[in-house]
Formats: structure tokens, sequence, C-alpha cells
């Protein structure tokens, strides 16, 4: 599939053209800026040639039309889709959309939360939407990567009333974020749900992005794009309380004060310029304001990135991004001296040199660290061209119906621990069949103890397992007072230690969770759908009195599994799910 994708900013406009199929392959880069007098710059990369102009375009809507004629002139043609950039896609869009009239009006309804970014977003759907009115118009949001945040880091303490109103956190760059955790996940040979990143895309905008096991967790930019680092013209995280004290002592309205805050500030408002390159100039030089505007850039930074280290639990990686991250040298440095605490640290000579070509992802950490240090060039408008494909590919064939099993708290044991709980040389006797083969509820059964309350007669499960593992809802962790994470089964690394107790004795073990809402299913069932092991899809439970549709339920596919859908008693309750019901796979996520 042949992608055209879109890039616009309120002064530049980004294009590329890129074949999707089994290999990706860039035919065309370009874009057009610095729009005066009728005319702009133009920079083209054609099958690797550059062909830069001066053009006879005066603006970006002018800069689109023309589109097609330096393709048509350089032989290109064969258009399947455009995709566009779009910053802000609020809580409705959680993945690529297409762009009908109905997206296009819920999209400029969120204007006032991205006013710099969605305007021209739009303005360049509507300029393509003429020249290419035959062709499918797809919005890849980069608010969407974020929507999988948990709502206890999306959450503002606020008055309802405010929350209702559409109040919370969205972060953004998620286009970013999500394709330099893929491509850190290839450098360092694991899929990407096994690992802990910290992804930093520094320009001139700017965020951090941690991304847990696949997922973003917690991001620097908030409701809009001000909140978090010290960006070009952006001020980052500041007091909300500065809106009051600028209102009483400059007589400043609100809406002067967010244009500032917007236009003004960051380091422009620092050093006089927004560009870090100036600023860094400027600090060899002994311009003691461009000194403390790095020191400021930098301690924002690392501060982020320690916090979510530890909101994590620890990293397995750190990447770099963006123009400033890609090529400041000195700035890399900067944020990752002093986290070597936590396993961070720079080998000097491969910090200097730095070669991107080619899409490479070089690792920059020292002789034996422990945490990856990668840098690699952000490639949005390529993952753009790839959701686009996928949203354009997605088929929804007849519905699948699955029974859906709702899972109690319960027990898996280890053999060690089934004696050091029940006496030495005590085995699991089963008490009834479950319905996966070879599993039975065992007679057995544990208190799990918890800093704050206990959960008493807890099945075990049968048989035992190399590993202990304890399955509780989120509502059993507040019981508990004690956090857990949610996990598929047997993902248990990083996980918080709970004592259990039995009429024999005690243990302390790793091992709890919240069970990640998953399907067994046989390999028959998984090929009749065409679903593949830890995919994730959608499950629409009707009948209950409050039908549901689950998102993010993960396939796993095994030799002889009853197929089966499980979720927890929480999730049963918000489903009005008793016992158990029956669910509609509806199709991949």
């Amino acid at each position: 599939m042949r992608i055209l994708v879109f890039n616009a900013g309120s002064s530049s406009l980004k294009f590329g053209l890129y074949d999707i199929t089994g290999a990706e392959t860039l035919r065309v880069k370009g874009g057009f800026d610095r729009f005066q007098g009728g005319s702009c710059d133009l920079k083209l990369t054609v099958n690797d040639q550059r062909h830069d102009a001066r053009a006879p375009h005066g603006d970006m809507a002018a800069a689109i039309a023309a589109v097609p004629g330096i393709l048509a002139a350089h032989g290109i043609g064969g258009i399947n889709a455009i995709g566009h950039r779009i910053a802000h896609g609020g809580a409705r869009f959680d993945r690529p959309a297409l762009l009908d009239a109905a997206t296009l009006a819920a999209i400029e309804e969120l204007t006032p939360l991205a006013p710099l970014h969605n305007p021209a977003n739009l303005a360049a759907v509507a300029m393509a939407r003429q020249v290419w009115p035959d062709l499918p118009q797809v919005g890849v949001f980069d608010t969407s990567f974020h929507l999988s945040a948990p709502e206890f880091s999306t959450t503002y303490a606020v008055p309802l009333k405010w929350r209702e109103a559409g109040l919370r956190r969205f972060g953004f760059h998620g286009t970013s974020h999500k394709y330099v955790a893929l491509r850190a996940a290839e450098v360092i040979g694991q899929p990407m749900d096994r690992l802990q990143i910290v992804s930093c895309h520094l320009g001139n905008g700017a965020s951090v992005c941690a991304i847990n096991r696949g997922r973003s967790m917690d991001t620097s930019m908030g409701l809009t794009p001000l909140e978090g680092l010290v960006m070009g013209t952006r001020s980052g995280d500041v007091d909300p309380g500065a809106f009051g004290f600028l209102s009483r002592e400059l007589g400043l309205s609100v809406e002067e004060i967010e244009t500032a805050l917007y236009n003004d500030s960051g380091l422009k408002a620092l050093t006089g310029s927004p560009d870090m390159r100036d600023a860094e100039e400027r600090a060899a030089a002994g311009d003691p304001a461009a000194q403390l505007a790095i020191e400021i850039y930098a301690y924002r930074a690392r501060k982020y990135i320690g916090a979510y280290a530890a909101a994590m639990g620890g990293i397995d990686a750190l990447v770099f991004t963006g123009g400033i991250g890609e090529n400041s040298a000195s700035m890399r440095r900067r944020i990752c001296d002093g986290l070597e605490f936590m396993g961070v640290t720079l080998d000097i000579d491969r910090n200097q040199r730095v070669d991107l070509a080619n899409r490479a992802a070089p690792e920059l950490q020292g002789w034996g660290a422990r945490v990856r240090v990668i840098v690699t060039e952000t490639q949005e408008q390529l993952q753009i061209a790839r959701e686009t494909a996928a949203a354009l590919a997605v088929t929804r064939p007849a519905r699948l119906v699955l029974p859906v099993a709702v899972s109690a708290r319960h027990v898996h044991l280890s053999q060690a621990h089934v004696e050091a709980l029940f006496g030495p040389g005590a085995v699991l006797t089963a008490e009834f069949p479950l319905r996966q083969p070879g599993n039975f509820a065992a007679h057995q059964k544990v208190t799990i103890e918890g800093p704050k309350g206990t959960l008493d007669q807890v099945r075990v499960l049968g048989p035992t397992r190399p590993r202990t593992q304890i399955e509780v809802s989120r509502t059993d962790t507040f019981a508990l007072g004690v956090k857990a994470p949610v996990r598929l089964s047997g993902d248990l690394d990083g996980t918080p230690k709970i004592r259990l107790a039995g009429p024999a004795g005690s243990v302390e073990t790793d091992g709890l969770i919240i069970a990640a809402r998953h399907i067994h299913m046989h390999p028959d069932d998984a090929a009749r759908w065409g679903v593949a092991d830890r995919q994730e899809v959608e499950v629409r439970v009707t009948g209950t009195g409050r039908d549901m549709t689950f998102s993010d339920v993960i396939v796993r596919v095994q030799p002889e599994a009853f197929t089966e859908m499980h979720i927890d008693t929480d999730e049963a309750n918000a489903a009005g799910i008793s016992g158990g019901a029956e669910g509609a796979l509806i199709g991949p996520q």
C-alpha cells in the first residue's frame, strides 16, 4: 500500500510517501517552510536524491495543491491513501480514524486544547480532501498512545465538575514515543511488551514518556502541550497559582498569560532565542543567562526520567530523539550525569560520535551498564503511514461468540511453597476440575496478608507451577494495602511481595498481580478467527443490563485450551455479570 503522509505545523508542512508492504520504503520526503513574499523553501528528497529549491507557493494550501505535480514530475503515482498527523484527539480517539465529516467536526471541538496545532492539522486535511477527493484520509493522533495510561496518572486532583467538563491529562508526541520504543525494542532484541523504557523527545516541543511493557504509563505533557519540560517557546511546568498572581500584580488576562506561556516562554524567555543551538553557543561564550537555561533544561528532563524510573520500578532503556535529543551530545550527557545510581552511564566517545543514517539507533551506554542508552531519529511520518495502512486493512468478519468466565481471587503455588504452607511432603489435592484441561481447584486454601488487611480462605489452583503467583482484583489491593501491576499470567518479574499463610507456616513471596483480561484460545479457533498469540482484541458483552465492550483483551493461544475469556470480579461487576456470560469477539484492535 502506498501512503502519502502530511504533518502540518503552524508555519511549515512536512510530507512523505511510503510503500508499506513487506518492506517499508520511503519514496519521497519533503518539506515546505519559510513562507514569505508568495514563495517558500522546498526541501525534497526523491529516491535518496536531493532536489531543494525556492518554490512559488505562498501558503500551505498552495503547497499541498502542488504535491501531485511534484510527484508526477518524478514519475511517482499510485497513491492509495492519505495519512495525517492530528495533535489532539481527546479521550475519544484512541486509534487512527477515517476523517469523515463527523470525525472532523469532533476534532475541531478539541481546538481549545491544542490551539497551535489542531487548526493547522485540520487545514491540511481540508486541502488534501479537495486535491484527492477519492482517496481515504486517515487521522493518526498524538494523544492516542497515551490513552492506555492508568487513571492515577491522568487524573488531576480538582473539583468533580472540572473533571466532568474534560479536565484531565492527555499527553502528546505519542506517535514519536511509540516509534522510538519499537525501534529500541528492535535494537535490544526483546518485544516491547517485555521492556520498561523512558523515551525523551527533545525538540522545539519536548516531552518524556514512561513506556511500561508496551504501554504509555505516564508522560510529561498534560491537558495541553504546555505541561512538563522546558521547550523552545513553551514554559513547561508552572504553578497554576501564577495565573492569579499575574492577574493581580500585572493586570494580565487569562488569554494574555496563556499566549505568553505558549509563545514567549521556555528557552526564548530565558535566552532570547528558542533554539538550543543558540543557547549552547552563548553559554560557551560565557553568557550566564544561557548557562542557566541549559542547566534548567537538563535538570527538568533528568527529574522526569528519575521519577518515571521510580514509577515503573526501574528501566531497561533510556531513549533520546527529537532535534536536541538526536544532535546535542552535550545535552544528552548533562541529562545522564547523575543517573548512575539507577544504572545509566554514558560512554563519552560513543556519545560524541553518533551517526543516525539509515534508521540507525546506536547504543551509547558504558561497558557493563545495566540500562541501555539509545539515540535514534524519530520517524513519526513512517509510524503514521504504518498506522494508516493498518487502519484501512482492518476487516470485521462475522461475530465469534465465546463464553466469559469470572475469575475470583486465587493463588498458584510452587511445590516448595505448598510444603512450606501445608507441611513437608504435602501435595495439592483436587476438589473439582476447571474448564482449562489439566487444571483444578484444590482443597487447600490460604490467607493473603497485606500491610492494611487480609484476604481469608483464598482458593489454591493446581497443578503446581515453577513460581508462585497470586491473582487479585484492584479492589482487593486496597483491602490489602498494596499496589499490584496488571500483568499476564507468568509475567512476574518486578511484582510486589506479599505474605501467604497456611496451616503449617507462612511464606513471603513476590508474584502479586491483577490479571490482564485475556482469552484462552484453542489453535483451531485462532485460525478460524485469524488472530495470533498475544494479539489484542475487543469483546462485546451484551444481555447483562450493562452492555460493555472490553478492549485490550489479550489472546493466549494454547494447544489444549478451552476457548474462554477470563475477567476478574471488578470487571464482572462493571459489566453486570454474575457467574458467567457470553461475549462477541468483534475484531482485532
